[in-house]
């Protein structure tokens, strides 16, 4: 039987400056809060193939899963938790906003 969609979304890596990024309804973000929910799967692997094309901007596109509490995407997993609060050798970018 194959596994339930669980809701998703499009992150990628910004191109030039490498920071991690998350497709929204009309373009990118850099907060995973403003990510755009998907729960549909032909939804997502749509966006998913959308964001991919779009290598001028992009690299390494592909669909995360989240959980969403209180109307607003949360990782599920560790490696997107630790992709949305930034690098971990010092506090800069997002990690100074958090604090």
């Amino acid at each position: 039987m194959p596994k339930a969609f669980t809701p998703k979304v499009v992150t990628a890596n910004h191109l030039l400056a490498g920071d991690v990024i998350y497709q929204t309804a009309d373009g990118w973000s850099r907060k995973l809060e403003e990510a755009e929910v998907l729960t549909d799967e032909a939804d997502a692997d749509l966006r998913l193939i959308e964001a991919s094309q779009q290598v001028d901007e992009v690299v390494g596109a592909y669909l995360a899963d989240v959980a969403v509490e209180d109307g607003v995407p949360v990782p599920t997993h560790f490696r997107e938790e630790f992709r949305a609060t930034g690098p971990s050798n010092y506090a800069h970018g997002k990690q100074v906003e958090l604090s």
